[in-house]
C-alpha cells in the first residue's frame, strides 16, 4: 500500500477542538505524522487539499447493509458522502444466527428473510440468493463475511435478538418464552457473538408485522433479559442497543422502566434508539422520557439516546412497504400484500374493499400516520398519467372523491409502481439542537439502505453542515464533524479510528463545505430480482466530498466511486490503559 500526503487542508481532527492548518502523511493505513509543511517521500501521493476541511471519516451509527453489501459492496451513496464505517444489523434484525437443527433451519432462514423484507423492505429473493448462509453462529457469519464480501466502507454489526430467538425457539419464537434449556443455548449462541466481536445485541421494543403481531422479542421473558444482560456484562466494550416506540404506540417510556429496572446495575452501555422525542406530535411524551434520560444519567447509568436529526420521511408503495401496516392501515396494507399486479388491481376496484379503505382511512389509521393526517403528496407517476406534486388532499377535492378512493384511483390510472411521498413531519429543534450537543447522544443515523423504494438512505450527515452549520448556525464545522467521527467512535469503542491523531487508522473524508449537500433523490434499476432482472430503488447522486479514504485507500474522488473495497469488518474493543 503506497503512501500519501495530504497537502494545505484544515484539519478538523474529531474531537471538537478547533481546526489547524497542516499536512496529513498516511503510510501503511495508518495517520503517520501530522504536521506544517511535510515534504512528500519518494513514491507518495501528493493530494491538495487546499481550501479544504480534512477529518476523520464519518460514522453511519445505523444501517442495515446485512445483506445489501453482498450484491452492492460499493454501499451506494456512502462513498461519495464522505462514510468510512457503517454500522449494521440494528434493530434486533441482523442474519445471523441460524438453527442448526436441520428440520427447522430453512424456515429460520426463510423467517429471517421475511422480517429483513418486511419491516426494511430489503428485496427477500436476492437476500436468499446472494448470501451464502454457511453459518449457524454469529462467528462463522463473521468469517463468512471476511471471506466473501469486500465494501467501500468498514463494517461492523451487532447480533440481533429476533435471531438469537428464531435460531433456538423456531417459529415459536414469536410467542412464547424460552425454557431454561432453551435459555441457555440463546446465551450461548450471544456469548459466541460477543467473544467473535459483535458490537452489542440489539432488540427491538417497536415494530409490529402486517397483521398486528409483535416481533418475536415482546415474547422474552423477565428470565431473558436477565440473563441476556449477565452476558452483555461480561464484555465491557460491547452495548445493549433497543429501538423503542415513539411514533406508533408509544411505549418507548414503559419499555425503558421495565429494562432499566432488569438491569439494575450491572455496567452496560445502554443506546435507547428513540429515547427522546422529536417531532412535534410527540411533544405530549417527551417530558417522561426526558425525565427519565436525567435519572438514570444521575444514577451513573451508561446511557446514550439514538436519535435522527431529520424529520421521519418516506416514498410509499403498494409493492413493498411497511408504512401501511406501521400506521394501522391493515386495509390498505392488504394491497401490499396481494401477490401479483392482478390481485393488487382487484382489490382496489373491489367496492367491498373500497368501503372498508374508506372506513380505515378515517376511524383506524394512526392519526399522526401519513393517512390519518392525510400527510402524502403524490411523487412518481409509473406511465405519467399524473397528476403528480399535489397532496392527496388535494387530489380528493379535485375529484370530489373520498381520500382512499382518490388515490385508489390515481394508482389504478398511473400505475402500480407509482410511488407518493410521506411530508416530513415538523421537528421541535430545540429538542434536536439539544441531542447534537449533548455528551451521551448517538446521531447519524440514516437506515441506509433499507426502504429502498421508500428512501431512507444515504447521505443525511450532510445536513449537519448544511442546514445545523450554515443555516440555523447551531453547531460550529468542529462540532458537526466531532458528531459523526470521534464522539461515535468514542461510543461504539473504536479507539483506532473516529480522530485525526497519529497512529489511529487512515479514515479520513476530504471536503469543501461549500460544495457538498445532500442531494435530491433519483430512481436507479440496480437491485437484483432474483430473476435474472433488476429492480428499481431510491439513492441519490454523491455530495460530493473531494475525497474518501479508507484504511490508507481513497474509495472516493473526482466525483465517483473508485472501485477500490478495502473495507474490514471491526468490532468493539475498550481504549488501552495509559
Amino acid at each position: 500500500m503506497g503512501g500519501m500526503l495530504i497537502k494545505g487542508g484544515s484539519v478538523v481532527d474529531g474531537t471538537g477542538a478547533p481546526a489547524f492548518k497542516s499536512d496529513v502523511r498516511v503510510k501503511d493505513g495508518v495517520i503517520a505524522e501530522i504536521g506544517q509543511n511535510l515534504a512528500a517521500a519518494a513514491g507518495e501521493r501528493v493530494i491538495d487539499a487546499a481550501g479544504c476541511i480534512v477529518s476523520p471519516g464519518f460514522i453511519e451509527s445505523h444501517t442495515h447493509f446485512d445483506a445489501t453489501m453482498w450484491w452492492a459492496p460499493d454501499m451506494d451513496p456512502l462513498p461519495g458522502y464522505g462514510v468510512t464505517t457503517s454500522i449494521m444489523g440494528n434493530c434486533g434484525f441482523s442474519a445471523a444466527p441460524l438453527s442448526a437443527d436441520p428440520k427447522v433451519r430453512e424456515a429460520v432462514q426463510n423467517e429471517v428473510i421475511g422480517i429483513f423484507s418486511f419491516f426494511e423492505d430489503i428485496p427477500s429473493q436476492p437476500f436468499k440468493e446472494k448470501l451464502t448462509w454457511d453459518w449457524n453462529t454469529w462467528s462463522e457469519y463473521k468469517k463468512s463475511m471476511e471471506s466473501h464480501v469486500k465494501t467501500a466502507t468498514n463494517t461492523a454489526a451487532f447480533v440481533g435478538h429476533i435471531p438469537l430467538r428464531l435460531a433456538v425457539l423456531g417459529l415459536d419464537a414469536w410467542t412464547r418464552a424460552a425454557t431454561p434449556d432453551e435459555l441457555k443455548k440463546i446465551c450461548a449462541l450471544l456469548d459466541d457473538a460477543l467473544a467473535a466481536g459483535a458490537m452489542g445485541l440489539s432488540t427491538n421494543c417497536l415494530d409490529h408485522d402486517g397483521s398486528g403481531r409483535p416481533v418475536p422479542t415482546f415474547a422474552a421473558d423477565d428470565a431473558e433479559w436477565d440473563a441476556l444482560f449477565d452476558v452483555l456484562a461480561k464484555y465491557p466494550a460491547a452495548q445493549f442497543q433497543v429501538s423503542l416506540d415513539i411514533f406508533i404506540h408509544q411505549t418507548a417510556a414503559d419499555w425503558i422502566e421495565k429494562l432499566a429496572t432488569i438491569m439494575g446495575d450491572r455496567k452496560i452501555r445502554v443506546q435507547w434508539a428513540g429515547a427522546i422525542p422529536t417531532l412535534q406530535f410527540q411533544q405530549p411524551i417527551l417530558a417522561r422520557l426526558e425525565e427519565l434520560k436525567a435519572r438514570y444519567e444521575k444514577q451513573g447509568k451508561d446511557f446514550w439516546t439514538g436519535y435522527a436529526h431529520i424529520p421521519v420521511t418516506s416514498s410509499i408503495n403498494v409493492q413493498q412497504s411497511l408504512m401501511f401496516a406501521q400506521s394501522d392501515e391493515f386495509v390498505w396494507h392488504e394491497v401490499v400484500e396481494a401477490k401479483t399486479q392482478e390481485e393488487k388491481l382487484k382489490i382496489l376496484r373491489d367496492p367491498e374493499w373500497r368501503a372498508r379503505a374508506r372506513d380505515s382511512w378515517d376511524h383506524k389509521a394512526l392519526p399522526h400516520s401519513p393517512f390519518g393526517s392525510q400527510r402524502m403528496i403524490l411523487l412518481d407517476s409509473e406511465n405519467g398519467t399524473g397528476p403528480v406534486n399535489i397532496t392527496v388532499p388535494e387530489l380528493a377535492k379535485q375529484t370530489g372523491k373520498h381520500g382512499s378512493d382518490a388515490l385508489a384511483d390515481w394508482l389504478i390510472a398511473n400505475g402500480l409502481f407509482s410511488t407518493i411521498h410521506m411530508m416530513p413531519f415538523e421537528m421541535m429543534d430545540d429538542v434536536v439542537g439539544d441531542l447534537l450537543v449533548a455528551p451521551m447522544s448517538v446521531g447519524n443515523i440514516s437506515d441506509a439502505p433499507a426502504h429502498g423504494q421508500m428512501l431512507c438512505g444515504g447521505g443525511e450527515n450532510m445536513i449537519l453542515f448544511s442546514t445545523w452549520v450554515k443555516d440555523k448556525k447551531r453547531i460550529s464545522v468542529e462540532q458537526a464533524v466531532h458528531i459523526q467521527t470521534g464522539k461515535l467512535a468514542n461510543h461504539f469503542n473504536f479507539h483506532d479510528r473516529g480522530e485525526l491523531k497519529t497512529g489511529k487508522r487512515a479514515d479520513i473524508t476530504i471536503f469543501n463545505i461549500d460544495e457538498i449537500d445532500r442531494r435530491e433523490m433519483k430512481k436507479v434499476y440496480d437491485v437484483p430480482d432474483g430473476k435474472g432482472g433488476l429492480i428499481w430503488r431510491w439513492t441519490r447522486d454523491a455530495a460530493p466530498v473531494r475525497f474518501t479514504i479508507v484504511n490508507g485507500e481513497v474509495t472516493f474522488e473526482n466525483g465517483a466511486f473508485t472501485g477500490a473495497l478495502p473495507g474490514k469488518v471491526i468490532g468493539p474493543k475498550l481504549a488501552a490503559a495509559h
